[in-house]
């Protein structure tokens, strides 16, 4: 079917261009790059007249800029790792090789020893009715998790569930998680893999007492071990690692957990500096009297990884910028597009706020620190659409919305699309656990319904997926010399154009699903909405 005048190729491909050229530098948290981009988004919202909603100034005038104080923390060359004893005395692991020790936040030098207890995989969650912890005694003491959660659980809860371990073991009053890998797990993430990244430096937001955040502070030590290492906690257990691995194959299997005969000896050492990187947030106020009040949240993130350290061998001609252009320049440039199109039109009801943020990349930190510090209040945030890595490589004609089975936002968006003959497809890669791997999840976890728009499996987007997956998702080559299809970006602005008309002048805001997981269990107060 033809365009839509309102949205161009061109000016689609000139925003992508602008954001992931070389100049910028791969555009990293912190980084001279992503300043710049943040300041090409800025004059972009302002040229369109849109409201600032950023920092406020001495003078109580508000700046695009929300302005985020992180922390870097990183490893010394002192060094680091696991001291596992048994009965048959102590066995080292050093970390980067057959364990990775988390550097913490707020102890420059972690040394910390305990007991081992064995919690399977580590849930208790009422609401799916598993209490791994039940009649065991953790309190003072590591425990020791599946990484995971049980075959056969919806991905996007289990999903949920993974991504919160460390909270559930605290408030059982333990001081470490240690991390086993799967059968399931390893098939996704080898261990080769995961080791890759073991000298990464670790970000937080600092908060205003001055410490770098922490989900759960009370779990000091975090760590994950390869299988040498796993057989050594789990010396002398009543079962072994394959037994328990072969149980967690099985659709619904959940291996008990049982105190361990070893104790650990977990130490890291790190420095730490402070630096600011900014999140660009604007508005576009609403015209209904009623529904102003109530806002819209369109998001996008704008940094990406910088630029890679030479590798040994490698030509010193050889690209090292990780450009970022699809991750995450084309989500941005979509956002351009819709707040461009909507700000020359009459306002809608609600108020639509367009957040492009910074640190997605280091753990969804631009939108944590926005999700808990927002410049309007938070109760009048009604939804979110989340922009993040469309492959743009295809004429695309479904969409997958991460999280449109929880609220009324998934028929929102489907009716939204439908004119444009676009389907909605439920996730087609749920081992991915996407849905808690980009900012809308900050958002959810806020009570707020949100989906996570991506373009499909569809009409080639399967092979279009796999092979930038595997050749160029977190790559130099995610540049402009990709086989783009601009036509495909003009329209992926145009579905998520009617998308957020559509949530902003709705006669309801959107509504979790009765009964619902995520809505019962962060928003249990809310109105919600019989299931259809």
């Amino acid at each position: 079917m033809p365009l839509d005048p309102r949205f161009s190729p061109d000016r689609f491909k000139a925003d992508v261009a602008f954001l992931a050229d070389d100049l910028l530098e791969g555009r990293d948290i912190g980084s001279r790059g992503h300043e710049i981009a943040a300041r090409f988004v800025a004059q972009r919202f302002a040229a369109l007249g849109l409201q600032p909603m950023g920092d406020a100034g001495p003078d109580g005038t508000r700046g695009w800029l929300q302005r985020i104080t992180f922390q870097k923390t990183s490893y010394t060359k002192d060094p680091a790792g696991l001291e596992i004893t048994g009965a048959k005395g102590k066995l080292a692991f050093e970390h980067g090789k057959q364990v990775l020790v988390s550097a913490s936040a707020n102890d420059r030098a972690l040394d910390v020893s305990a007991p081992l207890v064995f919690v399977g995989y580590g849930i208790d969650d009422a609401r799916v009715g598993i209490n791994d912890y039940a009649k065991l005694d953790v309190k003072g003491k590591i425990v020791v998790v599946l990484s995971g959660f049980p075959v056969g659980m919806p991905s996007e809860v289990g999903a949920n569930l993974s991504a919160t371990k460390a909270q559930m073991a605290e408030r059982h009053g333990a001081i470490g998680v240690i991390t086993l890998g799967t059968n399931a797990s390893l098939k996704v993430r080898p261990w080769e893999r995961s080791i890759r990244t073991a000298l990464t430096p670790r970000y937080a937001w600092v908060g205003t007492d001055g410490r770098a955040n922490e989900a759960a502070p009370g779990v000091r030590l975090a760590a994950a071990v390869n299988d040498e290492a796993a057989a050594a906690l789990l010396a002398g257990a009543p079962r072994t690692l394959a037994q328990i691995r072969a149980e967690a194959d099985k659709p619904g299997g959940r291996p008990k957990g049982f105190p361990l005969k070893t104790s650990v000896r977990g130490f890291v050492s790190s420095t730490a500096e402070r630096i600011t990187s900014p999140n660009v947030v604007a508005l576009l106020p609403g015209a209904d009297a009623a529904l102003k009040s109530e806002y819209v949240v369109l998001s996008a993130h704008l940094d990406h990884l910088g630029t890679g350290a030479p590798k040994p061998g490698e030509a010193a001609t050889a690209d090292r910028i990780f450009n970022g252009a699809m991750d995450n320049a084309a989500g941005v440039a979509t956002t351009l597009a819709v707040a461009r199109a909507m700000a020359n039109e009459p306002a809608p009801r609600r108020s639509v706020l367009f957040v492009v943020t910074t640190g997605e990349e280091r753990g969804l930190l631009g939108a944590d620190y926005f999700a808990n510090h927002p410049p309007v209040p938070a109760a009048g945030i009604v939804g979110n659409v989340d922009l993040d890595m469309p492959v743009l490589l295809y004429p695309f004609t479904d969409l997958v919305a991460f999280g449109a089975d929880h609220s009324t936002l998934g028929p929102i968006v489907a009716a939204a699309v439908k004119p444009m003959q676009v389907g909605l497809s439920p996730d087609p890669m749920p081992a991915e656990t996407l849905f808690v791997r980009s900012d809308h999840y900050r958002f959810v976890r806020k009570g707020v319904p949100a989906v996570f728009l991506a373009t499909g499996f569809a009409n080639g987007g399967e092979q279009a997926f796999g092979t930038f997956l595997a050749k160029d998702y977190h790559q130099p080559t995610d540049d402009l010399n990709l086989a783009w299809n601009w036509r495909a970006g003009a329209r992926f602005a145009e579905a998520n154009y009617r998308i957020t008309v559509g949530l902003a002048n709705g006669d309801k805001a959107p509504q979790w699903y009765a009964g619902d997981y995520f809505g019962e269990t962060f928003a249990p107060q809310a109105t919600k909405a019989p299931r259809p």
